[in-house]
């Protein structure tokens, strides 16, 4: 899935070792506001402190966040998980920083690229093209 929307808040990293396999771990999470009529607000984690360096997201800045949503229970209460795994400044339109094995945004392929000739274009005569369109 993906949002466009204006970050508008950076809440403080955080970080510790995994009890289970003895690994530091480090997640970050942000709030964007996207645009509309009625404008919403969603946060989202970057999860790996190489993963938050490498979208270096700032505040005020709009960004496209492509992301996967979980859900987890702790304690008897359940909770939603949206994480970030790509981020796409909105400004330059190309893709600032894509992790391996993702397939960034890709925009819309130009006129001039199209699989097919135009549609008043005529066969050349003598061919023995004989399909009916």
């Amino acid at each position: 899935m993906e949002q466009t929307g204006k970050v508008i808040a950076i809440l403080p990293a955080r970080s510790g070792v995994s009890q289970r396999t003895g690994n530091s771990w480090m997640t970050q999470e942000y709030v964007i506001e996207v645009p509309g009529q009625y404008p919403r607000k969603m946060v989202f984690n970057v999860f790996g402190e190489d993963r938050i360096k490498l979208f270096n997201i700032q505040n005020g800045e709009d960004i496209t966040v492509s992301f996967d949503i979980d859900a987890r229970e702790y304690q008897g209460r359940w909770f939603n998980d949206i994480r970030a795994y790509n981020v796409v400044r909105a400004q330059a339109g190309i893709p600032q920083a894509t992790i391996p094995g993702t397939a960034p945004a890709a925009a819309a392929p130009a006129a001039e690229a199209a699989p097919f000739p135009p549609a008043d274009s005529a066969p050349a005569e003598g061919s023995t093209d004989d399909l009916p369109f």
